[in-house]
């Protein structure tokens, strides 16, 4: 840092002035090679909702020009914040520690900026926002209303994290994804694409959801999941350790996707749980407390339900229907019209294809 001397500001400015303090960034433009910034010293007391953030003649943080803090206002640049280029803080904004604003950014209303947070291009941060810690919020991106954004997290491209969202702990959010109501996204995950996350919806650990993939409800998206093109989870559903959701999928209620299972473009829902090898796909639907397992493939227009067991290497396919206390496992094979109730039993080899071929308590071997 120098002593230099400091540009002018405006008369009517009676908000801030500068110190003569400074300090050189190099621009990464060759065309305009370094940037001075200035540090600011109060004119006046700066007060924001009954709190006063600085007194008269108290530092400031530093900026590049006057347009970069609104004099009119009650934003305040405080610690050793830096604020440059077209970048603006205006209304109630506080930017505070060592954050850093540039770019075309703006940040206003309530909103707080923070720690070694990072906010720059066309970004815009509003409303009751708090980005803090070492964050990343660039290109398009927006955060605002009661949105919180800390801890290594980045927020890009065209994404929005708004309401009481949160996205925290090296979370990602970016590409045109949306964030909002009570989500949050933590840890590592991932919410990109057009994806949506909503409501109490929680997306962490190397979770991805992804396309245009909706999650909400009080749905959890967790370990290794992913959730992806036009799927959608809700309820209290939970998909994790390696699981897969997919094409038009709808996973609902309480029912549970993990495992290595595949759920592409099916519906789980109820009570239902889906797992270890298993793959439900194209229109089949798998509910009530149904279980699908091992290496189990329910398909077509296939339907599962009650507390029918599907396992093993057992397939269940075409218009078949399995309901009641039904199990259907070994290399099984359930297809066409049939319909397999009761407490009936198919394994082995067997082959059932027939309509209501099988409502007794019996087991059907060959």
């Amino acid at each position: 840092m120098t002593e230099k001397e400091f540009p002018k500001i405006s008369e009517k400015n009676d908000k801030f002035e500068f110190t003569g303090e400074t300090i050189t960034l190099e621009s990464s433009s060759q065309e305009v090679g370094s940037i001075t910034l200035y540090r600011i010293r109060a004119k006046r007391d700066i007060i924001v909702d009954g709190r006063v953030v600085a007194k008269k003649g108290d530092l400031g943080g530093f900026i590049e020009k006057e347009g970069n803090l609104d004099p009119r206002s009650n934003a305040w640049v405080l610690g050793n914040a830096q604020v440059y280029d077209n970048a603006m803080v205006y209304g109630n904004a506080l930017v505070s520690d060592k954050a850093t604003v540039y770019g075309n950014a703006k940040v206003y209303g309530n909103a707080e900026v923070s720690g070694s947070a990072i906010v720059c291009d066309n970004v815009e941060v509003y409303g009751n926002a708090k980005v803090s810690g070492f964050i990343l919020v660039y290109n398009n991106a927006q955060v605002f209303g009661n949105a919180r954004v800390y801890f290594n997290a980045e927020v890009y491209d065209n994404a929005k994290v708004y309401d009481n969202a949160v996205v925290v702990n090296k979370a990602k959010v970016y590409g045109n994804a949306t964030v909002y109501g009570n989500a949050k996204v933590s840890d590592n995950a991932k919410v990109y694409g057009n994806a949506m996350v909503s409501d109490n919806a929680k997306i962490y650990d190397n979770a991805e959801v992804s396309e245009n993939a909706t999650v909400y409800g009080n749905a959890k998206i967790y370990d290794n999941a992913r959730v992806f093109t036009h799927a959608t989870v809700s309820g209290n559903a939970k998909v994790f350790d390696n699981a897969t959701v997919s094409e038009n999928a709808l996973v609902s209620g309480n029912s549970l996707v993990y495992g290595d299972a595949w759920v592409d473009g099916a519906k789980v829902y109820g009570d239902a749980v889906v797992s270890g090898d298993a793959w439900v796909g194209d229109n089949a639907q798998v509910f009530g407390n149904a279980i699908v397992l091992e290496d189990a493939r329910v398909y077509d227009n296939a339907t599962v339900s009650e507390n029918a067991k599907v396992y093993g290497k057992a397939q269940v396919f075409g218009n078949a229907i399995v309901s009641g206390n039904a199990r259907i496992y070994d290399d099984a094979r359930v297809y066409g019209d049939a319909v397999v109730s009761g407490d009936t039993e198919v394994c082995g080899i067997a082959h059932v294809d027939e309509p209501e071929r099988s409502d007794a308590k019996k087991a059907i071997r060959h």
